[in-house]
């Protein structure tokens, strides 16, 4: 199977029109629908049911497509690879991201590898966990850094820990010297809360009908930085994890504080790949590197060398 067909073919796949494909790759809608049929007729098996709505991958057709994406993400690595061996070892690593690690975490993470792999570029997407997946799942980004409550189909989960949820507060709240708390201790206070969709927030929001608790979050938001910023100017409290907060505690005057109830323990942090594929070297590294920091973040602070 030649490669141009193949491309040709995941990208209808992925728009689910011909002639939205061919206005992406700037292809004839009658080349396109050669190449298919032409595929078709190789592989003696259709490869899309054509409905009113669009074209839909057969069975056959997301075999293909699995095996396509790793074909063509093979050959890019082995190119970039032979380039990379007269350009100073350059390369580009795609990271799809929650936004729960991408303020801090991961950057502090692209500096320390750049120490090493000074030709090391990096593109950072923050989307949802689904996103996520689904742009490593589709070969669009290298790793996915999520946050998740169940495995996801198409991906390896080269890693995984669990990433249970802190309540943020100001150093000065009545309850920030307390060891941990249970999530009813928070009702006296002002909630500030991630909107729906954020795992934090679905996850307190199913402790909260298991324990019969009613809370009325006074700041509503998508954005973290700012109920950060309000719990720190104040006797609010919000929900995060560890790894998102752990540099910014002591510069910010907040503190984190466990919470008790089990449910808000079932989160955790997963670091994904395409399922089959063979990295190129240095993302491999950069993985290696990855994992560490989230199994021990405190390397990150520590001197280079």
């Amino acid at each position: 199977m030649q490669t141009h067909a193949l491309r040709y073919f995941l990208e209808v796949a992925r728009t689910g029109s011909l002639s939205r494909a061919s206005e992406r790759l700037h292809v004839a809608v009658s080349a396109l629908s050669r190449q298919i049929a032409k595929l078709e007729e190789d592989l003696g098996t259709p490869l899309f049911e054509r409905r009113p709505r669009g074209m839909v991958l057969s069975e056959a057709g997301e075999l293909l497509a699995d095996h396509a994406r790793r074909m063509l993400l093979d050959a890019e690595r082995v190119t970039s690879e032979i380039r990379g061996l007269s350009e100073a070892g350059r390369a580009t690593i795609r990271i799809a991201s929650a936004e729960g690690v991408a303020r801090d975490f991961l950057p502090q993470v692209f500096a320390r590898f750049r120490e090493t792999y000074p030709g090391a570029h990096f593109l950072l997407d923050v989307v949802s966990p689904f996103v996520a997946t689904e742009r490593v799942r589709d070969g669009e980004a290298d790793i996915a850094v999520c946050f998740s409550v169940a495995p996801e189909k198409g991906v390896q989960v080269v890693h995984t820990q669990p990433a249970p949820i802190y309540a943020l507060m100001a150093r000065q709240h009545p309850l920030a010297k307390r060891r941990d708390i249970a999530l009813a201790d928070l009702l006296p206070y002002p909630m500030a809360l991630s909107n729906a969709g954020v795992t934090i927030r679905q996850m307190f929001d199913l402790c909260c009908i298991l324990e019969g608790l009613l809370f009325e979050p006074v700041f509503v938001s998508n954005y973290h930085a700012s109920l950060h910023s309000f719990v720190r100017s104040g006797n609010a409290v919000t929900l995060t994890g560890l790894l998102t907060v752990r540099s910014r505690l002591a510069p910010e005057g907040l503190v984190a504080i466990p919470i008790r109830n089990p449910a808000l323990h079932q989160r955790s942090l997963q670091v994904q790949t395409m399922a089959g594929r063979t990295l190129p070297a240095p993302v491999e590294a950069f993985l290696g590197l990855l994992i560490d920091a989230i199994r021990a973040p405190e390397i990150l602070d520590k001197p280079f060398g």
